[in-house]
């Protein structure tokens, strides 16, 4: 049993060293990481458009294009981790994120968790067609990319 906790936590440790572990080894390798990063938080960004706009009334609710960019959303977040794996930070790029993304690992993966768990239980709302639940559900999106902004990004 003490081998497996102590197996336990050298894999935990591991995991949460593992994004301060790839840095950028050039400049161009920074900058393509930082190209690559941005272009999925636009992709992110254009499919909450629809969205918001939903949840301001600006549009009519579309539980189709709901479910659509709910599902959308939950495959980008699952690879934010990924496309943020690479530290930039040495290579002083302009660029909005914080250096926290690097140095707290575990809240930055909590956050990407809750946008994860936002966009499946938006697909479900949308699925299940039911109405009243429509803007709680974008909001919950909202909320999670708001919190992770609030903590990871300068703005």
């Amino acid at each position: 049993m003490k081998k497996i906790i102590a197996l336990m936590l050298s894999f935990s440790l591991l995991s949460s060293v593992a994004i301060a572990e790839e840095e950028a080894a050039s400049v161009k390798e920074a900058r393509n990481a930082l190209k690559f990063r941005q272009s999925l938080f636009q992709l992110i960004r254009s499919n909450m458009g629809d969205l918001g706009a939903m949840a301001k009334g600006v549009k009519p609710f579309d539980a189709a294009v709901m479910e659509k960019n709910g599902m959308r959303l939950e495959q980008l977040s699952l690879m934010i981790a990924d496309y943020l794996a690479t530290d930039t930070r040495e290579h002083k790029l302009e660029t909005d994120a914080l250096d926290k993304i690097w140095e707290e690992p575990d809240n930055f993966n909590e956050k990407i968790q809750a946008l994860t768990t936002a966009a499946q239980r938006l697909q479900a709302v949308a699925k299940a067609g039911d109405e009243s639940q429509f803007r709680s559900a974008i909001g919950g999106v909202g909320k999670s990319c708001k919190g992770c902004h609030d903590v990871f990004k300068a703005e």
